[in-house]
């Protein structure tokens, strides 16, 4: 399998309390791709699918924060796991 065709996957942390923006806290590809998605299900992390913007978070370095460029979508996500919590409470 081609490395651009791989599953993968990136989990973002943004506590409003201690970050500015947005953190990469893990990321990866095939196995450790699914270990992710894995984790995030059993702890009810939602997850939202968007390749290409994995593509680009997957060029960041692990504890980076978001840059400005990514903004926009990245609040996309925020506002999607925002609907996602308020549908389960």
């Amino acid at each position: 399998m081609k490395e651009k065709d791989m599953e993968k996957a990136v989990a973002l942390r943004y506590d409003m309390e201690k970050d500015e923006v947005p953190v990469v806290v893990a990321k990866g590809q095939g196995f450790i791709a699914e270990k992710i998605k894995k984790v995030a299900r059993e702890s009810g992390v939602p997850i939202k699918e968007d390749r290409e913007l994995a593509d680009y978070l997957m060029a960041l370095d692990l504890y980076e924060e978001i840059p400005p460029e990514l903004y926009a979508v990245v609040a996309e996500i925020l506002a999607f796991i925002y609907r996602m919590d308020k549908r389960f409470i």
